[in-house]
This record gives structure tokens, C-alpha cells and sequence, in this order.
């Protein structure tokens, strides 16, 4: 699909630390852009970052990509669940713990939702520098839905604990 009329800009981020995570994310990309109604438009650089919550877990690797896209946010949430599922992610109880693939919808168009399964602005981008350097290196004028600018948050959060690959 090349065609972007009537198509939404979205922002997914990618993190992974198990199984060859710099792989992962390869490989995650080339799924997303394979995916109909979708047409992957840029990715960031990799980034190494330290864990969130328990240290005892190998460093993560990250990157934002832009997407254009009809499918919905919930029939997007539905595919990026299913690279996940592929790339032998096991969904636990444990927050911010070790996994092979994480697939996160950060923004979509300039929508705000929240419901139980879904929330746009993703709930943490304004405070993790391992979404905010990415996603600042692909869209540096980026305006959030509340009339943020990127650069704002960049400054409150920081580089510290972030290697560009």
C-alpha cells in the first residue's frame, strides 16, 4: 500500500532486551511494514537504554518509527499485539520487565483516548527519554495533542542513561 490520502500519521515505539533484541526490532519493522493499510515512513536510529524498574535485566534497545495508516488505533493495537505474539513475546503480570518485543502506539493523529485497553498519548512518553530522543530524531518539530513541544519534554527529561547505536 503507497498511497497516503485518508491515511493517519502514528508513532509506534519498539523496545526489546531478550533474544538478540537489536534483531528484534529488525525484524519487527520489516512486519510492520508489511502489514496492509500501513506504510512505514521512517525509523530513528537504535538506542540503548537501562532497564525501567528491576535492574537485574539486560539493557534495551529502542527506536520510534512513523507510520501512515487506516486502520484504526484499536485494529493497530490488534497488529502490533500479533508481531509481539510472533516475536515470542509472553505478556506477564510484571511491569517493565525482560521481554523479547515490546510494541507501543505513542501517538496517533492528534487523538487523546483512553480506555482500559488503550492509551493515546502513550501514559509514560513524556517522561522516558528512550521515547523522546527517538521519536525527536524523526519529527523534531513534533507538537503533542496538549500543545507540548517535543523539545519541552526533551528538556525535562533529559539524555542521561541513553547511548545512540
Amino acid at each position: 500500500m503507497q498511497q497516503t490520502e485518508n491515511m493517519q500519521i502514528a508513532y509506534i515505539g519498539l523496545g526489546a532486551n531478550l533474544n538478540e533484541p537489536q534483531k528484534q526490532i529488525e525484524k519487527a519493522l520489516l512486519a510492520i511494514g508489511s502489514l496492509e493499510k500501513i506504510v512505514l515512513q521512517v525509523c530513528s536510529s537504535l538506542y540503548r537504554s537501562s532497564p525501567m524498574g528491576p535492574q537485574d535485566q539486560d539493557d534495551y534497545i529502542n527506536a520510534v518509527c512513523r507510520i501512515h495508516t487506516t486502520l484504526t488505533p484499536e485494529e493497530l493495537l490488534n497488529e502490533l499485539q500479533q508481531i509481539e505474539l510472533s516475536q515470542g513475546r509472553v505478556r506477564k503480570d510484571e511491569r517493565w520487565g525482560p521481554r523479547t518485543l515490546d510494541l507501543d502506539i505513542l501517538l496517533y493523529a492528534s487523538e487523546q483516548i483512553n480506555t482500559p485497553r488503550l492509551t493515546i498519548p502513550h501514559y509514560g512518553i513524556k517522561q522516558r527519554n528512550f521515547v523522546l530522543i527517538p521519536l525527536c530524531e524523526i519529527e523534531p518539530e513534533l507538537i503533542f495533542p496538549d500543545g507540548k513541544h517535543i523539545h519541552e519534554l526533551l528538556e525535562s527529561v533529559g539524555h542521561q542513561g541513553i547511548e545512540k547505536l
